[in-house]
């Protein structure tokens, strides 16, 4: 086994670690940019780019709908999680206001990102700026079991910092 693991290197990165599973989602790109991708083989999240035709400027505490011009049909069980950028937020102040957006299997509307400015300074948009990633994930519906009382647990109802410091 290689003791230098370098998760953006496949050929070094132990094969049981490592499981490439794939699945097929139908897009339609009408934007001007290149279909999202990973950016390494281990990335869970694709960027998503502005389709724009010219530059945003967000004002602080401003929020906006940035179109991305991508079109997708995901499977039952599936949804489509749109998250912040990490370097945007830390860097420039720049997140998606409802974090994680939710794009639904039976949605075939344009996937467009709610941006909001949280820094003291403007930010302009760019056509084709990466603003927000995509993670597809699988997900369950529920069948709601009404009950009077529910299985105790050692937690119980504590929350929100009960654990301490």
């Amino acid at each position: 086994m290689n003791d230098n693991i370098d998760s953006g290197n496949n050929s070094v990165f132990p094969e049981f670690f490592y499981n490439s599973r794939t699945m097929k989602v139908e897009i339609i790109n009408k934007s001007k940019h290149q279909l999202p991708s990973y950016a390494t083989c281990l990335s869970a999240g694709m960027d998503l780019r502005a389709n724009i035709d010219s530059p945003i400027e967000l004002q602080p505490l401003q929020r906006v709908l940035v179109p991305t011009g991508l079109f997708i049909a995901l499977p039952a069980g599936f949804e489509a999680q749109v998250r912040p950028r990490s370097g945007l937020a830390i860097k420039k102040g720049i997140t998606v206001l409802n974090s994680p957006g939710t794009v639904d299997a039976d949605y075939r509307g344009e996937i467009c990102v709610i941006l909001v400015n949280l820094s003291n300074e403007p930010f302009i948009i760019a056509d084709g700026e990466r603003i927000a990633q995509m993670v597809i994930a699988r997900h369950e519906q529920v069948e709601w079991c009404e009950v009077e009382v529910l299985s105790s647990t050692e937690r119980g109802a504590g929350g929100f910092g009960h654990t301490g410091v």
